[in-house]
C-alpha cells in the first residue's frame, strides 16, 4: 500500500470532483487542470492500488466500491486540511489564540466588554480571558506573565521601566441609592448632606474610596463612618435593595445597574461637586511580544479609548 505515500491533496480533491460531476472533463476544468493530465492522475492512482475507482455509467462516471473508499477517506483528509488553512490564517491574522486581560472594574464595563463583544462576532475563535481585581494584583499578574495586558493604574511604589503605558481614561464616580431613598430626585446635593447615612464602600486603599474620602476631606468634613466594606457587586445590590444605604460606584458600573432589571429601583445622586478617580492606563510588558490575538485587542481596546 506504497501509493499512499504518493497520493497529493491536489489527487484526492479530483477524485472528489469526479464523484460530485460524474464528468473527467468538467471535473478537470473546475480544478484548472487539463483532461490528459487528469486522466494520468486517475490512472496512476488505479495502477500503484490495482484496481479500478470508477465505472462508467448512463449518468457518467460512478465510483467503484474501492472508489466509495477512497472518497470516504479523501473527504476526511480534504476537510481537515482545509480546516488547518483556515486555522493557520486565522492566527497569522490575530483572528484565533488565546487573550489574558486584567482590568479594574470600570473600564473592564465600560471598554473591555465592549470591545471583547465587537470582536466576537468576527473573531469568534479567539479565547478571551478577563479577570477583575484591584491595579496591585493585576500589576504584579503583568510581572508574573499571568496577563498579555492590564487595564489599571499603576502604584506609587511600582517600577514602571519594564511598562509600556498608554493612557486610558479618569473614572467618574456615581453615588447610587435605591428609588426610595429620602435623597433620589433632589438637585445640588452637598457632602455635608450625606453625613447621616450608611455606606457601602470598596476596602480602604480602592481608588473609589480614596477619591470619596479625599472629596470630604476637601469639604472639611469627617468622612463617612457608618461603612460596609466591600467591593462585591452581589452585596451592594443585596443593600440598597433592602436599605438606605449609599453605594459609591464608576459611572460605567452605575449605568450598568441602572439599565438592568433593576433600574426602576435604583437612582443616582445629584452631587453639587462630582467626584472624580485618578486615570487609569493600558499597560503591558515591555520585553514580551504579544500574540497577533492579544495585539488586535490592544489595539481595539486603545481605539476604544
Amino acid at each position: 500500500m506504497n501509493f499512499t505515500r504518493q497520493l497529493k491533496p491536489a489527487h484526492l480533491q479530483l477524485l472528489l470532483k469526479i464523484a460530485e460531476v460524474g464528468q473527467l472533463q468538467i471535473a478537470a476544468s473546475a480544478l484548472a487542470i487539463s483532461q490528459p493530465a487528469a486522466s494520468r492522475i486517475v490512472a496512476d492512482i488505479e495502477a500503484r492500488a490495482q484496481t479500478t475507482l470508477f465505472h462508467r455509467s448512463p449518468k457518467g462516471l460512478e465510483p467503484t466500491p474501492v472508489g466509495e473508499m477512497f472518497l470516504r477517506h479523501a473527504r476526511v483528509i480534504v476537510s481537515e486540511l482545509e480546516s488547518l488553512q483556515k486555522e493557520v490564517e486565522n492566527l497569522n491574522a490575530g483572528l484565533s489564540g488565546e487573550v489574558r486581560i486584567g482590568t479594574v472594574t470600570g473600564p473592564a464595563v465600560g471598554i473591555v466588554l465592549p470591545v471583547y463583544q465587537s470582536l466576537s462576532e468576527t473573531s469568534p475563535d479567539i479565547a478571551v480571558t478577563i479577570e477583575v481585581s484591584p491595579s496591585t494584583e493585576l500589576v504584579r499578574g503583568l510581572d508574573e506573565g499571568r496577563f498579555d495586558f492590564i487595564v489599571a493604574r499603576i502604584p506609587t511604589d511600582h517600577n514602571t521601566a519594564e511598562f509600556l503605558v498608554h493612557p486610558g481614561r479618569k473614572e467618574v464616580v456615581q453615588l447610587m441609592v435605591r428609588s426610595a431613598h429620602p435623597l433620589a430626585g433632589r438637585k445640588q446635593i452637598t457632602l455635608s448632606d450625606l453625613s447621616d447615612y450608611d455606606w457601602v464602600i470598596q476596602e480602604r486603599g480602592s481608588p473609589i474610596r480614596k477619591a470619596v474620602e479625599d472629596a470630604f476631606h476637601a469639604a472639611s468634613l469627617a468622612v463617612p463612618n457608618r461603612v460596609v466594606n466591600s467591593s462585591s457587586l452581589l452585596v451592594v445590590e443585596a443593600l440598597l435593595a433592602s436599605s438606605d444605604v449609599i453605594a459609591p460606584q464608576s459611572k460605567e458600573v452605575s449605568d450598568l445597574l441602572t439599565g438592568s432589571g433593576l433600574g426602576n429601583q435604583l437612582d443616582v445622586l445629584h452631587l453639587e461637586k462630582p467626584i472624580t478617580v485618578p486615570p487609569y492606563f493600558v499597560i503591558r510588558n515591555r520585553s514580551r511580544q504579544l500574540t497577533r490575538a492579544a495585539s488586535l485587542f490592544f489595539d481595539r481596546i486603545l481605539e476604544a479609548l
